[in-house]
């Protein structure tokens, strides 16, 4: 089940890095009927304000899921998966219906005109980037990983590699009694073996 690990912690970093990148880029071009026809551009963070924190977050959940035991994959699964739907909640909202309130931050910022009734008139219109289609198919991947983990999570191999495991943890791996060297290395690193 090695595979399904690496294949669950890809996937969650790569919708992680996904949203982080399309947090920056823009997804809505806003058309002002100021007379000039100014056109602004709405970047993903603006639009959509909770991306780059949630997008961090399942970058972290992806980072941690290769070394945590099942326990945690189970929670890390879990939010992977509400962290899925909240964003792509918000995604499906611009998609299909393009709100205002998405564009307010950046008009406000552009013209000193607050209030989403005021904004709205100076609107003329909207157009979207593909940047939200694009942030939408990384939540369906973060989702599928997410829930992926949920289901295969219990067949993973146990969570800390050779690596992280204590001294302890590694004699009792290896099945071997506690001899003189590992004494000396108890005394090494300031444990004392006759208490």
């Amino acid at each position: 089940m090695r595979r399904a690990r690496s294949s669950a912690v890809l996937a969650m970093l790569l919708a992680g890095a996904i949203g982080v990148i399309a947090s920056t880029q823009t997804w809505i071009d806003v058309t002002l009927d100021d007379g000039a026809q100014q056109t602004l551009a709405v970047p993903g963070a603006e639009a959509l304000p909770v991306l780059t924190p949630l997008s961090l977050a399942a970058l972290a959940l992806g980072a941690a899921l290769s070394i945590v035991g099942p326990v945690l994959r189970y929670v890390f699964g879990a939010l992977g998966v509400l962290i899925a739907a909240f964003v792509g909640f918000g995604t499906v909202q611009i998609l299909f219906s393009t709100p205002v309130s998405a564009t307010a931050a950046t008009v406000t910022d552009a013209t000193g005109i607050s209030g989403t009734d005021a904004v709205a008139s100076l609107v003329s219109g909207l157009s979207l980037t593909p940047w939200p289609t694009v942030t939408l198919i990384a939540q369906v991947v973060l989702f599928a990983a997410a829930l992926f983990t949920l289901v295969t999570a219990r067949r993973w191999a146990s969570g800390a590699s050779r690596k992280y495991r204590t001294a302890e943890e590694a004699r009792t791996a290896t099945g071997r009694p506690h001899d003189a060297i590992d004494s000396w290395d108890d005394l090494s690193r300031g444990d004392d073996p006759t208490a």
